[in-house]
């Protein structure tokens, strides 16, 4: 049995942090709600690679060299559990097996190249240590440890002898890396500038190349942490940490996000970092979106430095509040329109929207922050898979597994309004897959104070049918629920915040969380030995700076 609490009385006053800490045990949203995301999946020849952690030596089935590293080294196929270098994943010319016989690997060689050669295995003695050529992990045992052919000499376990392709005697790296140099002169014909460009760029012309592009970065080169004080830990998360700052000289403050490298790597999440550096770049065209101003890395962290939002986050405010007045709740969720429309209009699902994540200025006017679950890309037909976001913000279609788009982003916005309004969550559940079931099955309760504009709008963003819902379809700001906002006045930032927060000077901190802001502002270190043994080469091109920086450094 579930017992949920609502305050019905239309005339009650907005409760008080003092009243509210009676009824912890019945408000879900007096706590911050860590966002997840399923392992990145390659999907290459019909192989399902994810980053992986070998706990003994491996080998890499493609170039046979040992698989280096201390953190997670390598890919591994779900499906057939091929092991190979990160840096071989472009040379696999085999597809996924099901079987040796059948496989559609066999098929495929067997149509484009004449390849269909099977391996003739024999079950094999081994008198030293060796390695499965396939999975690339040790063959276990004093006696008949596996199979070897007696072709090509191939070694693989006994349950990988079903999952290797018709391929004996073919040297998979020597074919990759001659099929790459047919692709690259096929290519030249269509597109000789970008032959040229690659020609120059690997030749002794390469600084013609350089002089040729658009000058961008050289003054990253001397923006560094060494720039910058760190004053407070502003937020956490296992990513590492926010922390405000200050321009050494300058007294301008920022606020600097610090990612760790062995953990970003540890999580293949490479490229979201490279996605999220690309979207706040992008974010100077709206005014709804938190700025950023330069990127920079040391040898162990990955560096955002972005403007500082003093006015604390929407968690915060409305853990003070219990809930927002109708007007207040109208204003927030206008203006957040405003910033997740721009994103949508260049392609990017944002699929992080909640109250920890949108921020408040000085003014009280809000700016979308932490872009590091965006999708880019988006536009047309193309459609996202990743099953990511925070629990109680996730939409059905991605708990169904469904492909998806920007309907995501409308049924979070649904979850965030309901909690400013209401002041709790719309969905229920003791555990994670309750939750989700509530979310999939259930219909949020409306207290009955609530206005009928609110309850209609609420009621069109839980649409649990992605193409019908409002967001997706139909005019949102031309909503009831929005009579009383003037957007054009509201695009330009000219309607005045219905609430203001108490800020004393610009390094003013007091709007965020004091278990946050009690810790040392200092980063958090990482395994030199695993720093050391890092391809660094993975974060090529993450430097970026504005010329809003540029002016501040030049001061």
């Amino acid at each position: 049995m579930s017992v949920q609490f609502f305050v019905e009385g239309s005339d009650l006053e907005l409760k008080s942090s003092a009243t509210r800490k009676e009824d912890d045990g019945i408000l879900t949203i007096n706590r911050r709600r860590g966002a997840i995301k399923q392992a990145k999946v390659h999907f290459i020849k019909n192989h399902e690679f994810t980053a992986t952690f070998f706990k003994q030596p491996t080998f890499c089935s493609v170039c046979r060299e040992f698989v280096w590293g201390l953190n997670k080294q390598g890919y591994k196929c779900r499906q057939c559990n091929a092991a190979i270098h990160k840096k071989c994943i472009d040379k696999i010319i085999g597809r996924c097996t099901g079987t040796a016989t059948n496989s559609r690997d066999t098929v495929f060689q067997k149509e484009r190249f004449k390849i269909d050669m099977p391996h003739r295995f024999k079950t094999h003695n081994y008198m030293s240590p060796t390695f499965c050529d396939h999975c690339g992990s040790l063959l276990w045992g004093m006696v008949r440890q596996g199979l070897k052919c007696e072709e090509c000499s191939m070694n693989v376990h006994h349950k990988c002898q079903t999952k290797v392709a018709n391929l004996c005697g073919i040297n998979q790296k020597l074919l990759a890396e001659a099929l790459t140099q047919v692709s690259l002169v096929k290519d030249s014909t269509s597109q000789p500038w970008l032959f040229f460009q690659d020609i120059l760029e690997g030749s002794q012309y390469g600084k013609l190349w350089d002089d040729m592009t658009p000058p961008s970065t050289t003054i990253t080169s001397r923006v560094s942490i060494n720039n910058f004080v760190l004053l407070k830990v502003l937020g956490k998360g296992s990513f590492g940490k926010v922390l405000l700052a200050e321009l050494k000289g300058r007294g301008e403050y920022f606020a600097v996000k610090a990612l760790k490298k062995d953990v970003v790597l540890m999580d293949d999440d490479v490229e979201c970092t490279m996605v999220e550096k690309r979207v706040l770049a992008l974010a100077w065209e709206n005014p709804f979106l938190t700025h950023l101003y330069c990127t920079f890395q040391s040898k162990e962290h990955l560096f955002f430095v972005m403007e500082y939002l003093n006015g604390g986050d929407l968690m915060f405010h409305i853990q003070d509040k219990g809930r927002f007045d109708l007007y207040r709740a109208t204003f927030y969720s206008a203006e957040i329109i405003c910033g997740l429309q721009y994103l949508h209009s260049t392609g990017i699902i944002y699929r992080d929207l909640k109250l920890d994540n949108v921020m408040l200025d000085k003014d009280g006017h809000i700016k979308i922050a932490d872009f590091g679950m965006c999708k880019e890309n988006m536009l047309g037909e193309n459609r996202a898979t990743t099953f990511c976001g925070t629990p109680d913000y996730i939409a059905p279609e991605i708990l169904l597994g469904q492909k998806y788009s920007f309907s995501v982003d409308w049924w979070s916005f649904g979850v965030l309004l309901y909690e400013m309004l209401i002041g709790q969550s719309p969905f229920q559940g003791d555990d994670e897959d309750e939750l989700f079931e509530s979310i999939r099955m259930d219909v949020p309760h409306y207290p009955r104070w609530i206005t009928k504009e609110a309850k209609d709008l609420l009621e069109k963003l839980f649409e649990r049918d992605p193409t019908r819902r409002l967001g997706v379809v139909g005019n949102i700001r031309g909503h009831a629920f929005f009579k009383t906002i003037n957007w054009p006045a509201l695009e330009k930032r000219e309607v005045s915040p219905p609430f203001k927060p108490k800020v004393k000077s610009p390094n003013d901190c007091s709007n965020f969380d004091r278990d946050f802001l009690s810790e040392k502002p200092r980063l958090s270190q990482s395994d030199k030995n695993l720093i050391d043994s890092m391809d660094q080469s993975a974060f090529a091109g993450f430097s970026f700076i504005n010329p809003k920086m540029e002016t501040i450094m030049e001061k």
